[in-house]
């Protein structure tokens, strides 16, 4: 795929089949790729079995129902699950482009019942399993998630986990690993320790498997923030390569102050290539990376005009931003589109990196990395609001991402976020 091109709508479709134990972090990973794949471009969606289950079958289901001997919940379980992948199906089927399909699937046997039905539509299917024998992370990831789900609502911590340890002992009793004649599979192991991998082809499928290769589950908080207000947007110019207003480097020694007493000198900063942000973290005293990644989204011909220049001088090319501001692309210059594409490496870096981060950046760039860790879909990255002299405090968390803003002063002299906005 050529950078800033649409996803192919000719490739194959697509599902990823979830494998695993209970708490070996299936439906962490399932989100990952979902939100990778959609940041991307890619119609991806999510069926989680367990949420069919419990809208189903209620939330509240002891260790018993999933007891191997007990005919009736092995029916009922069926069912359910068989629900999900029509489902699943039907959203391929009217246009999407992947899905995950997040459950056990932990025999044999089901595995062949789900492939047999993608089979039957032309559906390519490929099995992500996750292993894990550290009693320490399967331990964290019971008291972390599991006990506190919708399957426990309302139910003392100690009993919660007592009976789902109970329920991880049924499915341990019928596990069964992937084995190589059921097709293409990815195996992670230890949440990343070791990765085995069967029949993988493909530039998409090579894409993801690094992806994956980058997880980890050690919690740890991303900040962002735009540079200090430069020379060019007290002008209300886009572009360039400015340095600092005044305004700009006192809130550098203000952004300083934040850094040393609420994240602390292990932060692993990083900014663009351009001075704004270089200058910006100086303030810092502290190390920094410089990537060409994160420089500011390539305005062509348009690099240190107003808003209102290109109105005049380019009415057709400011049209043509107005009415499509993700894929608008400035003569000689980059979309958002791109933007997104030239990000992917960052992207990686940011989920294997197990510090804190914070990345000093630019407007158009914090917005594209706000909506891959929030899971905004790309057409709303234009509009995600980043201000100047604002921090973002992001935390991921295993079923999603919380956030928190701080304005620290003093306040940008000039309106460019205003006219941005309007525009």
């Amino acid at each position: 795929m050529l950078a800033g091109a649409l996803p192919s709508r000719t490739q194959p479709k697509l599902a990823f089949v979830m494998v695993g134990l209970p708490a070996r972090g299936k439906t962490f990973i399932a989100r990952k790729i979902v939100r990778y794949l959609s940041w991307l471009g890619y119609r991806t969606q999510m069926f989680n079995v367990g949420s069919y289950r419990r809208a189903r079958l209620g939330s509240h289901q002891l260790h018993s129902f999933f007891d191997p001997g007990n005919v009736a919940g092995q029916q009922a379980r069926r069912d359910v699950a068989m629900a999900a992948l029509e489902d699943m199906l039907a959203f391929l089927d009217e246009g999407g482009d992947i899905a995950i399909y997040d459950a056990t699937n932990s025999t044999r046997e089901r595995r062949a019942l789900v492939a047999a039905r993608c089979a039957e539509v032309g559906l390519e299917v490929v099995f992500v399993e996750s292993t894990c024998n550290d009693p320490k992370i399967v331990e964290t990831n019971i008291r972390a998630t599991k006990a506190r789900s919708p399957d426990y609502e309302g139910v003392p911590e100690d009993e919660a986990v007592r009976d789902f340890r109970l329920r991880i002992a049924h499915y341990e009793k019928a596990y069964q690993e992937v084995g190589e004649e059921e097709g293409p599979f990815v195996r992670i192991i230890d949440v990343g320790r070791k990765m085995v991998l069967h029949r993988i082809q493909g530039y998409l499928l090579a894409r993801v498997v690094h992806f994956l290769l980058n997880l980890h589950v050690q919690p740890r908080s991303v900040w962002m923030t735009r540079h200090g207000e430069s020379a060019f947007n007290v002008l209300g110019r886009i572009g360039g390569d400015a340095p600092l207003s005044g305004t700009g480097r006192a809130y550098a020694s203000q952004l300083a102050n934040v850094v040393r007493d609420r994240v602390g000198s292990t932060v692993v900063v990083w900014t663009s290539t351009l001075r704004r942000t270089i200058e910006t973290a100086e303030h810092l005293e502290l190390p920094f990376r410089v990537w060409r990644a994160l420089d500011e989204i390539d305005a062509g011909v348009c690099d240190g005009m107003t808003y209102a220049e290109i109105a005049r001088v380019m009415p057709h090319e400011y049209e043509a931003r107005q009415n499509d501001k993700f894929r608008y692309r400035y003569p000689r210059g980059e979309s958002y589109q791109d933007v997104i594409q030239r990000l992917e490496p960052v992207i990686f870096e940011l989920e294997r990196e197990q510090a804190p981060v914070l990345v000093i950046g630019h407007q158009a760039v914090l917005r594209a990395l706000y909506a891959y860790m929030m899971d905004r879909p790309p057409l709303e990255c234009p509009f995600v609001s980043v201000p100047l002299h604002t921090v973002l405090e992001l935390e991921p968390t295993a079923y999603g991402c919380d956030e928190r803003r701080i304005e620290l002063p003093p306040l940008p002299v000039s309106q460019e976020e205003i006219r941005e906005t309007m525009d």
